[in-house]
């Protein structure tokens, strides 16, 4: 008999894994801790890479769905400095490599494709008790409790289950990411809407910088890097919003007012985002009747890679147990083996990136690796 597969997280590594088993006959189940699909918002933009995200998407029969979702014209990207001045851009050539999406279309669409009862929303898992031979009980916090012989971690970066396989735990990189929105931007921030362009926009100098995306709707969607302790951060009063405006605009003195707009006159309140990541490498002892995917196995800083890796991470351990579904610890051994480099060449990328992004050559050395210019080694 088939076993059942129990996910813990309903993000979209757990969607697509769920998904694609469904599709191959095999029994799931998702438990997720938030109330509704609808609790809270999404995110924002991802860019779905054709070499993971969208083969994952295809596993799943869903790339018609996501293709209705682009947003055309999401793929250009600009790169700045801080005084304003256009050191590279692309255009959006429509060749489909790295379309955008937001997030939450996303995972509506993996969510619409699974058959109603799938997903228990309202779970939050407080505990996962080992019982040997590869059996595992999860004591949820409304008091009730389910047991399993296959069970998957793709609860995140603070999983509950990846204490059964590993002792690692996310670390602080030093960086923190404070998040805005400007509305109706071609209207009525012309100067900003202008600076970011059509899709992405870099604006770097050393140690402190702008990430932001053009999303539909002439919504500006940006965050200001920073790489500060965590001490500096505490020390901001995030609950008084104009306080905090304040204090990160004062760290982009002298920055073009066009690029300091999208805090000054940022139409949400700033929301901090400190950057954590596991150990560069991480991998764990086979462990009997348990595996992890995306940000539970491999949580890096962002670099646009974290949705895609875990989309394929769940396309490729979805078709690994519908390989041997009577063989639970064959399917996890062989989606571990392909798993462990992958991250880790993912883990590389990312801190290439943000190093890039911010060190002392900043942002020339970002201009350097658009253009496929060979990085000076250190």
């Amino acid at each position: 008999m088939t076993t059942q597969a129990t996910i813990v997280g309903a993000g979209l590594g757990g969607l697509t894994l769920a998904r694609i088993l469904h599709l191959r006959g095999v029994p799931v189940v998702i438990y997720e801790a938030e109330p509704s699909a609808q609790a809270r918002t999404q995110g924002g933009q991802l860019d779905i890479h054709e070499q993971d995200g969208q083969v994952a998407l295809k596993e799943a029969g869903l790339f018609d769905e996501f293709r209705a979702i682009i947003h055309q014209g999401g793929e250009a990207l600009r790169v700045l400095d801080r005084h304003g001045t256009l050191l590279f851009a692309q255009p959006d050539h429509g060749s489909g490599g790295r379309p955008e999406v937001l997030r939450g279309d996303l995972r509506r669409i993996l969510i619409e494709s699974l058959p109603p009862d799938t997903i228990h929303w309202g779970k939050k898992l407080i505990g996962v008790a080992a019982l040997g031979e590869g059996r595992h009980q999860l004591a949820f916090s409304d008091g009730s409790t389910v047991t399993t012989s296959l069970l998957v971690g793709a609860d995140g970066a603070w999983s509950k289950v990846r204490p059964l396989l590993s002792d690692a735990t996310p670390a602080y990189t030093g960086t923190t990411f404070v998040e805005t929105y400007l509305y109706d931007a071609d209207r009525r921030h012309p100067a900003a809407a202008e600076a970011v362009g059509g899709g992405a926009l870099f604006a770097f100098a050393p140690g402190q910088g702008i990430f932001a995306h053009r999303e539909a709707g002439s919504v500006l969607h940006a965050y200001f890097a920073l790489y500060r302790p965590l001490e500096w951060i505490a020390d901001i009063d995030f609950a008084n919003a104009n306080a905090a405006t304040a204090r990160i605009a004062a760290e982009f003195e002298g920055w073009a007012p066009a690029l300091t707009a999208l805090i000054t006159d940022s139409e949400t309140a700033p929301n901090p985002r400190m950057i954590y990541a596991l150990p560069d490498g991480h991998r764990w002892d086979r462990t009997p009747g348990v595996t992890l995917l995306g940000d539970a196995a491999h949580l890096t800083a962002p670099n646009g890679e974290g949705a895609n890796l875990a989309m394929f991470d769940g396309a490729e351990l979805a078709k690994a147990i519908a390989a041997s579904p009577d063989d639970v610890e064959a399917a996890l051994a062989a989606y571990e083996a392909a798993l462990f480099p992958r991250s880790e060449a993912a883990a590389a990328g990312a801190n290439q990136i943000l190093t890039l992004c911010l060190d002392d050559r900043a942002p020339l050395g970002l201009v350097d690796f658009f253009r496929g210019t060979p990085q000076e080694s250190t």
